[in-house]
């Protein structure tokens, strides 16, 4: 081993301890990641030492985390973040009290707007819709289990924003499909409304899916800053203007933080 411990030593050690030394090093690798918040913070050479090993076994340790979508590192800056299949793990893990923590406030964001208001989270390499409440006044077609295109939907397009960069353009793939005449399809338009996005806490569509889809949406993070579901409020161009765009944003970031850190129960 390059630590100066023999491997013998080593498993010896695992043995008598009941723990795995790799897999130790592995999740110390992943909060130190998970938890650099400045520059500098995530190179291999920094978090070697913040976890107190060289920068070969914290190099390879990534590269194999980094093949699993664990982690992604920017090759510009040297910087590490937390990988796309993380955040899929943290959206699919406990999902089922997501939900249910998200369903009053749904609810109370439907009665609102007076238009459906939908919960996604990220999963199998896709973003997916798991719970939708439509006013009774309403008649509207279902998202619930419908998967979307993450860069032609006010949701994909939150989720795209608030991944680490790495991640996302590995989400988007190579080419950016047209659904729609208003569909973006230009990488640097893309990547400008992303930027604006994340300045202003949510995304918005303009019927880039579906013709008559328009959509508000905004995310609902952990305490890292990371994505774990998304929040929408959807309806038809018709009713869901432009003009109430900023509105709306307004209603989807406070349900999303609501989601996110709900009151105790007393």
């Amino acid at each position: 081993m390059d630590d100066g411990v023999p491997e013998e030593v080593e498993v010896d050690a695992g043995r008598r301890s009941g723990r795995v030394q790799s897999v130790d090093r592995a999740v110390a690798l992943l909060r130190a990641v998970a938890r650099s918040s400045s520059p500098g913070d995530a190179t291999v050479a920094a978090l070697a030492v913040r976890c107190g090993l060289n920068r070969a076994t914290a190099w390879r340790i990534l590269t194999t985390l980094e093949a699993e979508s664990m982690v992604a590192c920017d090759r510009r800056t040297g910087q590490w973040q937390i990988g796309v299949g993380l955040v899929e793990l943290a959206g699919t893990t406990g999902v089922d009290s997501l939900v249910r923590s998200a369903q009053p406030v749904l609810e109370r964001v439907s009665l609102q707007t007076g238009e459906t208001a939908a919960l996604a989270v990220f999963r199998g390499d896709r973003l997916t819709y798991v719970d939708e409440v439509a006013p009774t006044s309403v008649v509207a077609a279902s998202w619930k289990g419908r998967t979307v295109p993450v860069h032609a939907t006010s949701t994909g397009k939150v989720l795209l924003a608030f991944l680490p960069v790495e991640s996302a353009r590995r989400l988007l793939g190579a080419r950016l499909k047209r659904y729609t005449a208003t569909t973006v399809t230009d990488r640097h338009a893309l990547d400008a409304e992303l930027d604006e996005t994340r300045r202003r806490g949510y995304g918005v569509c303009r019927g880039e899916y579906e013709p008559s889809a328009y959509g508000v949406s905004a995310p609902v993070l952990d305490s890292h800053g990371h994505p774990l579901a998304v929040v929408s409020v959807w309806g038809p161009g018709s009713r869901l203007t432009e003009e109430r765009f900023e509105a709306l944003g307004e209603v989807v970031r406070d349900a999303a933080d609501t989601i996110a850190r709900p009151s105790p129960r007393r």
